[in-house]
C-alpha cells in the first residue's frame, strides 16, 4: 500500500511540474492573447438546370443452374451493349456496365434451390433525347432508375459564380462588423471555402415502364429538375484601427 501511495505521489508531482513548464513556456513565448478577432461566415447560392441524365437499365434471370443463369445474363447484356454503342458519343451518351451479380436461393433447411442473377447497363450524358431514345430501343433490359445531376463543367461554372457571391458577402459582412464596433477595417486571419450541391427533386415522368412495354422503339420520357449549388466562406478576421 505504501508503494502504491508513493507511485501516486510521484505521478501527481510530475503532472504538476509539466503544467508549470507549459505555463512558463506560454508566458515566455510572448504570444499575446487573441483580441478583436471575429468569427463569421457568408454564403452564395446559384440555381441551375440539371444537365446530366443517368439511366440504369437492368434485367434478372432465375434458374436451377448457375452457369445457365450467368450465360442468360451475359447474352442480355451483350445485346444491350451492342445497341447502346451505336448511339454512343463522348459527353453526350456514355455507355458502361453496372452491377452484375449472381447468388443462390436457399430453402428453409439451407439447401440451394436455384440461382438468381441481375445485370445492369448505364447510359449517361448530356443529350437527353439521345439517351431516352436509346433506352427505348433496348428490348433485352428494362428501365431500373432515372436520375439527374450536374455535369462537371456545369458544376465548376456554377460553383465559381456562387463562390464569388459568397466572398463578396463575407467581405461586406466583415466591413460592417468592423464599422459597427468602431474599427477602421479588418485583416484576414484564416479562411475556409466549402461547396455543396442541393439537388432538386428529379422529375422523371410517370408511366415509363408502360411506355417502354408498348413499343420497343419508344423513347423513355424524362424531364430534368434544378439544382442549387451553394458555396460557404467562413473564417476569422482581425479588426484593425487602420483601413
Amino acid at each position: 500500500m505504501q508503494k502504491f501511495f508513493k507511485i501516486a505521489t510521484q505521478l501527481i508531482a510530475a503532472s504538476a511540474m509539466a503544467l508549470c513548464a507549459a505555463s512558463s513556456f506560454s508566458q515566455e513565448s510572448g504570444n499575446p492573447p487573441l483580441r478583436n478577432v471575429v468569427q463569421l461566415s457568408a454564403s452564395g447560392a446559384v440555381e441551375v438546370q440539371q444537365d446530366l441524365l443517368t439511366v440504369v437499365l437492368s434485367t434478372s434471370r432465375d434458374g436451377g443452374d448457375a452457369a445457365a443463369v450467368q450465360t442468360q445474363l451475359k447474352l442480355a447484356l451483350d445485346a444491350a451493349l451492342a445497341e447502346a454503342k451505336k448511339a454512343a458519343q463522348p459527353g453526350q451518351l456514355e455507355v458502361r456496365t453496372g452491377n452484375f451479380s449472381l447468388y443462390p436461393r436457399y430453402s428453409k433447411d439451407g439447401k440451394i434451390l436455384g440461382w438468381q442473377g441481375t445485370t445492369e447497363l448505364v447510359l449517361e450524358g448530356r443529350d437527353f433525347a439521345r439517351i431516352a431514345g436509346t433506352a427505348g430501343k433496348i428490348p433485352s433490359l428494362t428501365l431500373g432508375n432515372v436520375s439527374f445531376s450536374l455535369s462537371r463543367a456545369q458544376r465548376a461554372q456554377v460553383e465559381g459564380q456562387a463562390q464569388a457571391m459568397a466572398i463578396e458577402q463575407f467581405k461586406a459582412k466583415a466591413a460592417d462588423i468592423a464599422k459597427g464596433f468602431g474599427f477602421a477595417g479588418y485583416s484576414l486571419r484564416e479562411i475556409a471555402v466549402n461547396a455543396n450541391d442541393m439537388g432538386g427533386m428529379p422529375r422523371p415522368r410517370a408511366m415509363m415502364m408502360e411506355a417502354k412495354a408498348a413499343s420497343a422503339d419508344m423513347a423513355v420520357p424524362v424531364e430534368a429538375g434544378r439544382s442549387t449549388v451553394q458555396v460557404t466562406v467562413s473564417g476569422a478576421v482581425q479588426l484593425t484601427t487602420s483601413p
